[in-house]
């Protein structure tokens, strides 16, 4: 897994648009994990194409907050990875406590800081080792991200409960303020924390420090990204500084920067940069001290054995650049003759071949100095060799030049070694990369399926709360059914007693043998029985809501009428009267009429009017 993403030109497109219209530079981001967060805002917003939500930013300014928050994974807790924080506790700020003395400054920079819960926990732990007012004369805690959203709520310090459900309960109260249903850092140590905004890529880094923490940041930027950002963290720090990297960053391609303190919990130490050493030492050694009793001829018969059986080819030229003489294995390898010595060096064939020796010689002499000549190539027959030349320059005791000593080394072996390892170095380094890329995609995927539940949990959360609402909703309905269930049983009820009294009422006015009819207050007939149908010939649902007046019927109606009216005025007589009328058949009778008041207690509520006929 290589971690590379082909190119998008439409996407590419967009992050130049967001670069040039609101001065966010994404170029060092990891293409592959950029592109995975904006597709899944496309496919929130049901938009099939980077071309069309560009053109969709263009149209809604109020969608670039929202993109910012997708791109920029602001996933963060108090006391994250809580065993880290524990060797930082108690391993790392106790020793940098001590190094600095009692009074010296301590300063610190959260990188990437977020919502700023880190940021918090660090000064949680400071505070915690050196008291409150030490903390507040002596540290300088340094906080910053790209993201102005996420600055404002650093800058806030508040917090929910669930929020700081990580924090220990005492350190909680200790301190953080309730403030309704939020906390909020104690103002007290606020002070001592300055928020600002700073990118990572572009911005110079704040200096002079001893501890910067940047905690999952650097696996959304690509390799180069990453070396420069690692480069700027390396001049902010103190030689003694501390680096403080989230759990997906190792640094394994970076030792020459920093290395490990502790691999597991991600701490780092600078490593401070050396003067270049580019000094060699002098080739010519002093040879030993000859027993007195040697002859000069022994000596420089022993001389001339060690020159011709050295292990390297070697060859002497005097301060006139000519060839004095050459060991067996210089003669060997370069094809030289007893006729060769004596001969001028740019005479011969090796002045030239592998390497130019002359130019070489003089710079020699000129600094005074051994010169070497590294991994020169030569090509002999089917051979390819790799010599290291090295000329050393001869003096006399004066100062006066002598002459020169150039030997040369077959170095094949080790080229080949050399080769093999930068290969297997660069394997490695390539395996070790990808491993970080590996390991940095799956801490981001880590941080989107965190980011994922907890949308989640706060949609469960509704959800919930919905189900509540509507099992309240269902409850408060199924109470109002049951009341609704007895109101209806007893209208159910009062509707039969209802039928029961009509029936009984019915039965009564059935068998009175007198003709019955009921007027309302408005004068309107409500009751009309069959007695009185049979009397005038006429139906009881023909009469329902007429004024009695209206009637034609073979009794003066407008004298028994004018009876109603003063029954339902209240000043009616109740004595019956009889008047002369015809039945339904024509056949002439009396009737005898009595008007009586309908009602109680004074109220009158209509009149009843009995008609009973006596045939002549």
């Amino acid at each position: 897994m290589n971690g590379k993403q082909q190119v998008d030109p439409t996407f590419e497109a967009l992050l130049d648009y967001l670069k040039r219209t609101r001065g966010f530079d994404f170029t060092g981001y990891k293409r592959n994990t950029l592109f995975r967060r904006v597709e899944k805002r496309l496919h929130d917003l049901k938009i099939k194409s980077f071309t069309d939500y560009l053109d969709y930013l263009e149209v809604h300014p109020e969608e670039f907050p929202v993109l910012f928050d997708v791109m920029l994974i602001n996933v963060t807790s108090f006391f994250r990875d809580p065993s880290a924080w524990d060797y930082l506790a108690e391993q790392v700020i106790p020793k940098l406590l001590e190094t600095r003395g009692d009074d010296a400054p301590i300063r610190a920079w959260s990188a990437a800081c977020a919502s700023g819960e880190e940021v918090f926990t660090l000064a949680i732990l400071l505070a915690e080792s050196l008291g409150w007012d030490a903390f507040k004369e002596r540290v300088k805690i340094y906080a910053t991200d790209v993201d102005e959203d996420a600055l404002a709520q650093a800058r806030a310090s508040s917090y929910t409960a669930k929020d700081l459900k990580p924090v220990p309960e005492d350190l909680r109260d200790k301190y953080f303020e309730q403030a309704g249903e939020r906390y909020v850092f104690s103002p007290d140590l606020r002070n001592s924390l300055i928020f600002g905004r700073h990118d990572l890529v572009e911005d110079a880094p704040i200096s002079r420090l001893d501890l910067l923490a940047c905690r999952n940041a650097l696996m959304y930027f690509n390799a180069e990204t990453q070396s420069r950002i690692l480069a700027k963290f390396h001049f902010a720090l103190n030689d003694d500084g501390y680096l403080f990297l989230g759990k997906a960053e190792m640094l394994l391609t970076q030792a020459n920067l920093f290395v490990p303190t502790n691999m597991k919990a991600r701490l780092f130490v600078k490593v401070p940069r050396r003067g270049l050493r580019d000094r060699i030492a002098l080739a010519a050694q002093a040879g030993s001290q000859e027993a007195a009793d040697q002859s000069i001829e022994g000596y420089q018969r022993l001389r001339e054995a060690a020159f011709e059986t050295g292990l390297m080819p070697t060859l002497i030229i005097d301060s006139d650049g000519v060839m004095i003489d050459a060991n067996d294995r210089a003669r060997g390898m370069f094809r030289l003759t007893a006729r060769d010595e004596g001969l001028p060096l740019q005479d011969l064939e090796l002045s030239y071949r592998p390497s130019e020796l002359r130019s070489h010689i003089d710079q020699a002499y000129r600094e005074r100095r051994p010169v070497v000549i590294n991994d020169v190539e030569w090509v002999r027959g089917q051979d390819i060799l790799h010599l290291e030349i090295h000329i050393a320059p001869l003096f006399e005791n004066n100062g006066s030049r002598q002459g020169a000593v150039i030997s040369f080394r077959d170095v094949s072996g080790f080229h080949q070694l050399s080769s093999e390892f930068q290969r297997q170095k660069e394997e490695l380094e390539s395996a070790y990369e990808e491993l970080q890329s590996s390991n940095e995609e799956l801490e981001t995927t880590n941080e989107e399926l965190q980011s994922t539940v907890e949308e989640l949990e706060t949609t469960n959360e509704e959800l919930q709360a919905s189900n509540e609402e509507l099992e309240t909703l269902n409850e408060e309905m199924q109470s109002t059914n049951e009341e609704l269930q007895s109101m209806n049983d007893e209208l159910q009820v009062r509707t039969s007693q209802l039928g029961d009294a009509n029936e009984f009422l019915n039965s009564i006015l059935a068998s009175v043998r007198m003709g019955v009819a009921v007027i309302d207050e408005h004068g309107a007939i409500k009751v009309w029985n069959s007695t009185a149908e049979e009397m005038w010939g006429i139906r009881a649902d023909e009469v329902q809501g007429r004024s009695f007046e209206t009637l034609d019927i073979g009794l003066p109606v407008g004298d028994v009428g004018r009876m109603i009216d003063a029954n339902l005025r209240g000043d009616g007589d109740a004595e019956p009267k009889t008047f002369e009328a015809l039945n339904r058949r024509g056949r002439a009778l009396r009737c005898r009429v009595t008007a009586t008041a309908l009602g109680r207690d004074g109220s009158r509520r209509g009149a009843v009017l009995m008609m009973e006929a006596e045939e002549l």
